[in-house]
């Protein structure tokens, strides 16, 4: 059976605790889209890490992690993560790379950071990681599969022409340096033997482990509202980060997700441009930004951050096909005064509940917000729901009235354990 962990919003949900936790039961865990732009902290008796490559899951025995053929590979950022992780004692020999996959190259990178310069003010905020360019080099057809790095034959063939496309870009549209074809290979030669252990038909062991009936974990990045078909294009990613992508992205097309965690924050927060309908004023959001440690854990960079939308958060919820929700970082809220919460937007004379994602709609847009007491308490340690202090429950079943879906899971801290289970 395959389930799944998807962002509600812009990202930054805390999708990583919830795949570590939710881990403890499952037999596979896989990404199935994105690559190195993603940033899951998960905080383990091993330490804090943040991972952007590996499953959220990949420090807990026995389960194998999947990296999908729907992930762009960046191939030295998998291989330096899976150090890091054996150097903390993770069996290596359970992490498997799908032959499949598209290739993140190191020109990808540095097409993603020169597309962002030339943009100047209007740039979409990209972590320049490569992956815009490494998804649409795909959809051209001028990449390598991840496959493709063994078949030595063919190798000189493959490489020259996609080379000769990347440099196209780099000299003519951006005056950087061309990328020359023995560096290209001297790139590949130093990878090829490390990452070979790893790689594997992923779709082959899927489909045999789903028939013996193993339960599988799909783990999404970013959230609904990144989304490059549903999100508010073009402030998205360059993949699909929805539930129902998930078979596809794991390599088992044929395959039904069965059930659906969407991961939300307890308040909004978002890294890069684009609308964010309920954004805090700058004063507020730069004093509880240093207050909370509130920056991109890819990036680094401050993320922006507002009241709850549960107009926007609802959306997401129906794009996710969300069963039960996960709200994080409600602990964060302690201390804060009283809280709002967006209950309808304002547009052009109309209230209404429903999320428009076109950001020139969001753009001429303002929130309608209901207002709930806030709580002094520290609750990082509390464990049962009805431990918490009253307007903090009150807090979060308002949430749930809203988003009209079973608000299960309740973070309250970093640590592993720091959740509530309704």
């Amino acid at each position: 059976m395959i389930s799944a962990v998807v962002g509600l919003n812009w990202g930054d949900e805390g999708k990583g605790r919830m795949v570590d936790w939710l881990s403890a039961s499952a037999d596979i865990v896989g990404r199935y889209h994105g690559g190195g732009n993603a940033g899951h902290t998960i905080h383990v008796a091993e330490g804090r890490f943040t991972l952007h490559h590996l499953p959220s899951s990949v420090f807990r025995p026995g389960v194998r992690h999947v990296l999908g053929p729907g992930i762009v590979a960046d191939i030295d950022g998998i291989l330096d993560e899976i150090a890091l992780v054996t150097k903390h004692g993770v069996v290596s020999d359970n992490i498997l790379l799908s032959e499949a996959a598209g290739i993140c190259f190191p020109f990808h990178r540095a097409l993603d950071a020169a597309e962002e310069d030339r943009l100047g003010h209007d740039q979409y905020g990209s972590t320049k990681m490569g992956i815009s360019p490494a998804y649409g080099d795909r959809v051209m057809k001028k990449t390598l599969l991840v496959r493709e790095l063994f078949e030595t034959r063919h190798l000189a063939t493959r490489l020259t022409p996609v080379l000769g496309w990347a440099n196209a870009r780099l000299e003519k549209v951006y005056g950087r340096p061309a990328v020359r074809v023995a560096d290209a290979e001297r790139w590949i030669l130093g990878v090829r033997d490390q990452i070979e252990p790893f790689v594997t038909d992923t779709t082959a062991m899927l489909a045999a482990a789903e028939a013996d009936g193993a339960t599988i974990l799909a783990e999404g990045q970013l959230g609904a509202l990144r989304d490059v078909y549903f999100g508010i294009y073009p402030f998205s990613t360059s993949s699909s980060c929805l539930a129902a992508h998930a078979p596809v992205g794991l390599g088992v097309p044929w395959a039904r997700v069965r059930h659906t965690v969407g991961v939300s924050k307890a308040f909004s927060s978002c890294v890069g441009a684009g609308p964010l309908v309920t954004e805090y004023q700058p004063d507020l959001a730069a004093s509880l930004r240093e207050r909370w440690g509130e920056y991109g854990a890819t990036t680094g960079r401050p993320r922006r951050l507002g009241h709850f939308d549960a107009v926007a958060t609802r959306y997401g919820v129906t794009m996710q096909g969300t069963d039960e929700v996960a709200i994080t970082n409600l602990d964060q809220l302690s201390g804060v005064g009283d809280l709002r919460i967006c209950v309808a937007y304002r547009h052009e004379g109309r209230t209404t509940r429903e999320f428009d994602p076109s950001p020139a709609t969001l753009a001429d847009t303002t929130p309608c917000y209901e207002t709930l007491t806030g709580w002094d308490d520290d609750i990082s340690g509390i464990r049962d729901f009805a431990a918490l202090p009253e307007p903090a429950q009150a807090y979060v079943l308002a949430i749930e009235s809203l988003l009209d879906v079973p608000v299960t899971y309740v973070s309250v801290g970093a640590q592993r354990d720091a959740l509530i289970t309704r």
